[in-house]
């Protein structure tokens, strides 16, 4: 009975593995099949179909003891037994057959979570199955859109679908070479939507990272196909304008820092040091220093050959003096209203070391907290990029902040907020000069004066600023050669500024001299 029982087990085995083989034999057919002559959209449908019995062959193929992998020229197939016990899994493109371009790498990582629903209600095995397709060809939308080394990796549990999953899937996508000049972005397949009703892209449930310039990692809370948008990144800069404006920016800020360094020096030979007004002037000539040498120095830290943190450093830096220039801007605001809306009470205890801590201690604080949160929210970023010979692209970096959503609050939210309130402080002030002139009663002798001051007072409340929120439509051009001559040159302004402020002082000094010595000769 042993030998008779022991020929029947071989022989169930033979037949399991004959029906195994036969199996894989159909798969493999049907992927061959699915890789015919390219069709027409008219036939759109009928790949939604090919990929479904896909799947249904996968769910329902014996696997016996192994799991199976098959793999034609541009389709991928695998089938795993997963039980309750599941602790998660990990895929990667090193560990499988080859794929057609073994330079683009994958991997997929599915949490212990994945199981526990069907769990629930399943007592019996599950099956995962995976289907990597190494073509777009059967995931066409109605944008045409390029997708990631034309990947579409996709999985599937029987037993009920997969989603909002605690613990997300990871799916990692590599390219051959930097993707920073692309906007690239995680999406899934979204069956039913679209024009045609096969499907459309979607980003829902993902979340997109960059682990590194070639490396693209989607975080999603579900189960389906896969894959990663790409488009050229609108280069906030021109290519065929970045020489031109490179050129003024270079030229602007060398004149700024020199007249800067002047205001500074000359600082110390004014007779009102301690004026409180003077300075706020001073640190404010500080910031914009600080702001014009970080700025020069940050296209050359940018580049590949220098350390990262060398660049990262610097780039928080720049932004640091940044906020601080627009600080002390608001500063300036804030103390123009005190003298010309509260003349006689405007003593307020260590004014000036107060508001040294707000103007320094504040940027540095809004600089430090996404830094502790994230080192990679500073670093190399792109400002142009221009294709040669149509081989690849050249980008122009700076070292700068290269988090969108730091940018927007921290850059231009901030600076918004500062402009909208200088500008609100500008008008005020135009009022109170205009009423006082009236009360004077000699307009025509003013006129000229107080055009000066008006002028001074837009410079010195950075007003001219508020043109980065123009950079739109047909205001976009001359708004790059506008914003980057007048805020090249803002130190230089703010030396014009003092050095008639230092004028009219020193004049009104000798009239005050010259008319008491009158006083003090006649009998």
């Amino acid at each position: 009975m042993d030998r008779w029982g022991a020929l029947s087990l071989c022989l169930c085995l033979l037949t399991l593995q004959n029906v195994t083989a036969e199996a894989s034999g159909d798969l493999l057919r049907w992927m061959e099949k699915m890789e015919g002559p390219p069709r027409g959209r008219s036939a759109v449908p009928s790949l939604a179909q090919q990929v479904h019995i896909l799947e249904q062959k996968l769910l329902n193929v014996s696997l016996g003891d192994y799991n199976l992998t098959l793999q034609t020229r541009t389709i991928q197939s695998l089938a795993f037994k997963l039980g309750c016990d599941f602790a998660g899994l990990s895929l990667s493109s090193a560990a499988l057959k080859p794929v057609p371009q073994a330079w683009d790498h994958h991997a997929m990582q599915f949490p212990a979570e994945l199981t526990q629903d069907a769990c629930r209600t399943h007592s019996r095995e599950l099956r995962l199955i995976c289907v990597y397709f190494f073509t777009d060809s059967f995931f066409k939308d109605d944008n045409n859109s390029s997708l990631l080394n034309n990947y579409v990796l996709g999985a599937r549990l029987s037993h009920g679908r997969v989603h909002s999953l605690t613990n997300p899937v990871n799916i990692s996508f590599w390219h051959n070479q930097s993707l920073e000049g692309y906007t690239v972005t995680c999406v899934f397949w979204k069956e039913g939507a679209g024009e045609h009703h096969w499907g459309a892209w979607s980003s829902e449930g993902c979340l997109t990272e960059q682990p590194s310039p070639a490396q693209v990692l989607c975080r999603c809370n579900h189960l389906t196909y896969f894959a990663v948008l790409m488009q050229l990144s609108p280069a906030p800069v021109p290519a065929e304008l970045l020489a031109p404006l490179t050129y003024i920016s270079l030229v602007g800020c060398s004149i700024s820092i020199v007249a800067s360094l002047l205001t500074v020096l000359l600082h110390f030979h004014a007779r009102k040091q301690n004026d409180s007004t003077v300075r706020i002037h001073m640190n404010l000539h500080t910031s914009v220093l600080l702001l014009n040498v970080a700025f020069l120095l940050s296209p050359a830290l940018a580049l590949p050959a220098v350390p990262g943190a060398a660049c990262m450093l610097l780039a928080a830096t720049l932004h640091y003096a940044l906020l601080s220039c627009l600080t002390w801007m608001a500063i300036e605001g804030f103390n123009l209203y005190l003298l010309l809306g509260r003349v006689y009470n405007i003593y307020i205890r260590r004014y000036v070391l107060k508001l040294c801590a707000l103007g320094w201690g504040l940027p540095a604080l809004l600089v430090l907290l996404p830094l502790a949160a994230k080192s990679s929210v500073y670093g190399p970023y792109t400002i142009s990029s221009s294709q040669e010979n149509g081989t690849g692209f050249q980008n122009m970096s700076i070292c700068w902040v290269r988090s969108p959503l730091v940018r927007s609050v921290l850059v231009m939210g901030y600076g918004g907020l500062t402009s909208l309130f200088n500008l609100v402080v500008l008008a005020w002030a135009l009022w109170a000069l205009r009423r006082l002139r009236v009360q004077v009663g000699v307009p025509g002798a003013r006129a000229c004066r107080d055009t000066v001051t008006v002028l001074g007072l837009t410079v010195l409340l950075g007003t001219t600023w508020a043109l980065a929120f123009f950079s739109f439509g047909v205001f976009l051009l001359p708004q790059l050669f506008v914003f980057t001559t007048f805020n090249s040159l803002y130190g230089f302004f703010l030396f014009l500024w003092f050095c008639s402020q230092r004028y009219r002082s020193e004049a009104e000094a000798q009239a005050e001299m010259e008319a008491f010595s009158s006083s003090q000769a006649t009998p």
